[in-house]
């Protein structure tokens, strides 16, 4: 196999662009529509975004588990697998969905808050700040490492009084199936154990292209939240 060239590399980052696009307007859909709400199970609700992703783009396929969790279930990292729990009143929750379009990986995460307590309120507008700062952290460094970049978001959401949930903060993503993201391999991860450059090519030769994960946690009082997209492409 050859080099990619430049237009092979262009059409590749559209199609990571595009799907993600189509994941955004899905979420919007989501919340437009109240589908996370008081009363209805976890699995309830992520069979619901699941049906309304085919009903708007014919998605029938997702790269890895669905994922809806609420209340004490948000601190959960991604590798557990909590019992269904139905959404309560004033409750937080999140789902992390990680849809096929055309061939190309998205994976996107939100939360949500449903009533109005000030903590919540805050860990959610905190999230798309740790996000938005860790994405310029990525941007100012052209030789930053998974390392590095995890070590930034650590310290962006301590310095708010939150947690990291999870022992990485974003992994690689691409056309399905991607290159095998595996636990063992640190250089797949956005993680303390990844002393690689993020900026660099695949085994194939090909431009990789990370998403950001920001799962912060409240262990006290017992609730987290999530947010992710892609990292270097807007």
């Amino acid at each position: 196999m050859g080099t990619p060239d430049r237009m092979d590399e262009q059409l590749r980052a559209l199609g990571l662009v595009h799907a993600q696009g189509k994941a955004e307007r899905l979420f919007a859909e989501v919340r437009a529509r109240g589908l996370v709400a008081p009363g209805a199970g976890e699995r309830e609700v992520s069979d619901r975004i699941r049906d309304l992703a085919n009903d708007m783009f014919g998605t029938t396929k997702h790269w890895h588990k669905r994922i809806v969790r609420s209340g004490p279930h948000t601190l959960f990292p991604y590798q557990e697998n909590p019992p269904d729990r139905v959404i309560c009143e004033d409750d937080i929750a999140f789902a992390d969905f990680g849809p096929i379009f055309e061939e190309y990986e998205a994976d996107f995460g939100r939360t949500f808050v449903l009533g109005d307590d000030p903590h919540k309120h805050r860990l959610r507008d905190d999230l798309t700040t740790v996000f938005t700062a860790g994405r310029a952290a990525f941007h100012a460094d052209p030789r930053i490492t998974g390392r590095g970049l995890y070590a930034q978001v650590e310290r962006l959401a301590a310095e708010r009084g939150w947690g990291l949930g999870g022992w990485h903060a974003g992994h690689l993503v691409g056309e399905f199936p991607h290159e095998t993201v595996d636990g063992a391999k640190a250089e797949s991860y956005i993680t303390p154990d990844n002393d690689h450059p993020l900026r660099r090519t695949d085994r194939a030769g090909r431009r990789c292209h990370w998403i950001l994960e920001i799962h912060l946690i409240d262990e006290e009082r017992g609730f987290g939240g999530f947010h992710e997209q892609l990292l270097d492409l807007a």
